[in-house]
């Protein structure tokens, strides 16, 4: 160890004046990209003013007017911070649309904290100027509590989690149900697997769609809020992303959430969840239980998957970390192609990258097409195979399979986590808007949970006691159902009738699941939400 150690101090010596030639190069690049803000910023302002002072002008035709196009290739934004109380100038790629072209930037600040607004240009024969909406991009840092989680779960071992009463120095400021949404975070791969001619490639792109979601996981040791019976949650990105979405929890005991999913840039996705959680002592296990459904309207192919094991180790001693492990077997049930992706589990004593994720794709005669690897937590590649072999000997004298591969293809790489992260829950850009107050949601729409939001605000005592206060009535309304539902001879003991969705056999698995029935988005654009009840 000690001759180790001298070798990597000589190496790290000798690449020393390169490291330091690297990281001047990159200071030199940012104060080039400010400066070049800077001039932009005074563009926008210049423009602006002129528009106030003869908006006519700015009326009917401009040969002259030069436009900006967003590359396709080009990350959702790019954000540049600089000190507080300074402006923080972000450009954001308008969604693709044809014969539109852009430029958007937008302009707030931190301290004091005022409504973001964008300022978008857009070229369709006639140049106009359209405000449109930017969504948060913090929340308040989480306070500094401290609590034993032993003291409380020590006599929990073997039992169900989503029976035990948590404080919420435990949880994050999300439901369920949102981190449920969260799994939308890379929703363009399914935008790109839906322009897919070969079902092979596209199966390639859901299967990194299908890996992606626990990317936000990685850090995110805390568990979501419980949603109550009825609670739901919209999410509305068509203007951004080209899709809305909605859920609603259908079952208390066990916990069951339904998820709908419709994009206008051709694809479908919906599922009915239910989580088994038990505490094992040193760690807790999360099982979800269901199956995901996805479909692509251009082409009819439907996919099927689940979800693997979540592991959060480290209960009694040591730091919270989280392991994602189990096999996800995909099935196009359309043209029978599958793909099974393996998660190996973490091992001190391995030599392979930590989260690996590794697969193969086949068509429906059982070849293998591609390889899939990579990580749950950074990125998937593809590789297509254009020949075979048998190799040596595997383990248990199974005889593994040597496969000749092109060049990797990147599928998916995860985005960076946003500047003090770390004091926010450790959430996604996508995370931190989740629980942003929406105006005109359903009184049942997990925004207006009085427990979450005190939480989000650093008042956890108030959170507490609100938290108290909810599961309580809620005991309360279970004990009225089971009493009607017994008198009504009823087989549903809860006597609980989802609101958005309904029970039906999937035609695919033979599965009994809840589906969207519709309705909820008429309700929302006629703001009637008469029929839904007061859970808050």
């Amino acid at each position: 160890m000690i001759n180790a150690c001298r070798d990597f101090l000589d190496v790290a010596e000798s690449h020393s004046r390169r490291w330091q030639k690297a990281l001047h190069h990159e200071r030199e690049q940012r104060h080039h990209l400010e400066e070049t803000i800077e001039q932009l910023a005074k563009q926008h302002n210049s423009l602006e003013r002129a528009w106030r002072e003869s908006p006519s002008s700015y009326t009917g035709e401009n040969d002259e007017a030069e436009f900006f196009d967003a590359m396709e290739e080009s990350p959702a934004f790019i954000t540049v911070t600089t000190k507080r109380r300074h402006p923080i100038f972000t450009f954001v790629p308008w969604p693709k649309n044809p014969g539109k072209s852009h430029f958007t930037m937008t302009l707030s600040t931190l301290s004091p904290p005022v409504p973001p607004a964008s300022l978008c240009f857009v070229s369709q024969g006639t140049n106009h100027m359209q405000l449109r909406r930017i969504r948060r991009s913090r929340i308040p840092d989480k306070p500094n509590y401290s609590l034993n989680l032993w003291s409380i779960m020590k006599n929990c071992i073997g039992k169900d989690l989503s029976r035990i009463p948590m404080p919420v120095n435990f949880n994050e400021p999300l439901s369920m149900l949102q981190r449920l949404t969260e799994d939308l975070e890379y929703s363009e791969l399914l935008d790109r697997a839906a322009r897919c001619d070969s079902s092979l490639e596209q199966m390639c792109l859901v299967a990194a769609f299908s890996v992606s979601s626990y990317s936000t996981t990685v850090h995110r040791t805390a568990k979501p809020f419980n949603p109550l019976l009825g609670e739901t949650y919209e999410l509305d990105r068509q203007e951004e992303f080209g899709y809305r979405s909605i859920c609603e929890q259908v079952s208390h005991h066990p916990p069951a959430a339904a998820h709908h999913v419709t994009s206008q840039r051709g694809w479908s996705l919906w599922q009915h969840i239910t989580i088994d959680s038990k505490f094992r002592g040193k760690y807790i296990s999360v099982m979800p239980l269901g199956n995901i459904h996805l479909q692509f309207h251009s082409s009819g192919n439907h996919y099927v998957w689940s979800k693997v094991t979540s592991t959060v180790h480290n209960i009694i001693v040591g730091k919270l970390w989280i392991d994602q492990s189990g096999d996800i077997d995909i099935v196009n049930v359309t043209t029978k192609d599958t793909c099974r992706l393996k998660f190996s589990p973490y091992s001190y004593f391995s030599r392979e990258v930590p989260r690996k994720v590794t697969g193969v794709v086949e068509d429906r005669d059982g070849t293998a097409r591609y390889i899939l690897s990579g990580t749950w937590d950074e990125k998937m590649e593809s590789s297509k195979i254009v020949d075979s072999s048998p190799g040596g000997g595997g383990s248990e004298g199974k005889q593994k399979t040597v496969y000749q591969t092109r060049q990797p293809k990147l599928l998916w790489k995860k985005y960076p986590l946003p500047e003090n992260a770390e004091n926010m829950h450790f959430f996604s850009s996508l995370a931190l808007t989740l629980n942003e107050p929406e105006e005109g949601t359903a009184p049942t729409d997990s925004r207006l949970r009085p427990d979450q939001r005190l939480m989000e605000e650093g008042l956890w005592d108030e959170a507490n006691a609100q938290k108290q206060r909810l599961e309580e009535r809620q005991r309360l309304e279970r004990k009225k159902r089971e009493a009607q539902a017994n008198q009504a001879l009823e087989e549903d003991i809860e006597g609980y009738q989802s609101m958005w969705f309904e029970k039906r056999t999937e035609e695919t698995t033979g599965e009994t699941i809840y589906v969207y029935k519709g309705g909820y988005w008429e309700a929302k654009d006629r703001q009637d939400w008469s029929q839904c009840q007061e859970i808050f």
